[in-house]
């Protein structure tokens, strides 16, 4: 029996919590977290971040930055050859613009970068894509540009359509410096008072935690621009159940956690460069997706890519939330485990 015969689908358990309050240009509003996960200790963990939150407030958030791409990898004989296409290629980047425009009417361009090594061109497309996380609006793009490119320059070869340079779904240091998806930073202030009702806590704990942990422990792991407990989990979660490409997590995890002590307050924010996430494409059919999606108010009537902004920056705030009720959390010897225990641990 072919593949294609058999459709079956794994039920993953979902649900909503929060809500959390949100502040900032982009979301000004209360807005639930829905999150698909076996972990179940996810969600109580992740509710408490966004009570506290809330009660503090709520979190302000702002989109940096927004960009997807998808790198190419083309050859010539020789540097020489390589260097002089390049230098003719970047030169010419208004009349790529029209190539992409006939690709899709949301598709722009908004930068190239490059490298060479020895004889090979690798290109770097960075493309605005509209409401959809744009990985086939790139792709489409790229493969029309490749195309373009070798029509014109006929000492140049085809190698492929992804050079590893883009780079999706793995961890590198060139998504966190040039940006692929939306580029979102996310803080809250908490009284100590809160801190030690609902955390069980104290601000000056959790900055020396986060200190130690994740700032010299990602340090001595050699992690690749991240210094954060458990953005993924978060981040697959929402990911889920709004029908994203989970894959993405590997590039959206590479994440910083930044915390201060401001007066009597913890000043509490996390960075994350590349959410990768859309309102409209492949995987946002599904009833459970669409009604998720309508739930955090990413269905409604604006302009293009406003929707899938909206969505990046809940996004960031369900996982500051995730983070700041972990890291609570592990300041108290014995209370992780005594929550997995209780919440996944059957007699």
């Amino acid at each position: 029996m072919r593949w294609q015969e058999i459709e079956q689908f794994a039920n993953i358990p979902m649900r909503l919590v929060g809500p959390v309050q949100i502040i900032g240009p982009e979301v000004n509003a209360l807005v639930p977290l829905p999150l698909a996960t076996f972990e179940t200790p996810l969600w109580p963990s992740t509710h408490r971040g966004a009570r506290v939150c809330t009660e503090a407030g709520g979190i302000k958030a702002i989109i940096i930055d927004e960009r997807m791409t998808r790198s190419v990898l083309l050859e010539a004989d020789s540097i020489v050859d390589a260097h002089e296409a390049l230098s003719s290629i970047l030169q010419h980047k208004e009349e790529m613009q029209a190539v992409i425009a006939e690709t899709s009417r949301f598709a722009r361009v908004i930068d190239i970068h490059s490298q060479l090594v020895g004889n090979l061109i690798y290109l770097r497309f960075e493309l605005k894509t509209g409401d959809a996380a744009g990985h086939n609006m790139t792709s489409l793009a790229a493969d029309r540009l490749i195309e373009w490119i070798l029509t014109r320059f006929k000492n140049l070869r085809y190698v492929s359509i992804s050079a590893n340079y883009c780079s999706d779904k793995k961890a590198s240091a060139v998504n966190g410096i040039l940006g692929r998806g939306k580029y979102v930073v996310t803080e809250v202030i908490i009284p100590r008072a809160l801190c030690q009702r609902l955390l069980k806590t104290t601000p000056e704990k959790i900055v020396q935690l986060n200190i130690k942990k994740n700032l010299i422990g990602n340090i001595l792991a050699g992690s690749i621009r991240t210094a954060n407990a458990h953005f993924a989990n978060m981040l697959l979660g929402f990911y889920l159940a709004t029908g994203q490409d989970a894959a993405n997590i590997i590039e959206g995890s590479q994440g910083i956690v930044h915390t201060e002590l401001r007066d009597d307050s913890l000043y509490f924010t996390v960075t994350l460069p590349n959410v990768i996430v859309g309102t409209v494409g492949n995987g946002k059919t599904f009833d459970f997706v669409r009604e998720n999606l309508a739930k955090v108010g990413c269905l409604d009537e604006r302009a293009p890519g406003e929707n899938a902004r909206r969505l990046a920056i809940i996004a960031a705030c369900a996982v500051l939330c995730g983070e700041l009720s972990l890291l609570a959390a592990q300041t108290n010897p014995g209370e992780l485990m005594r929550s997995h225990m209780k919440l996944e641990r059957h007699k």
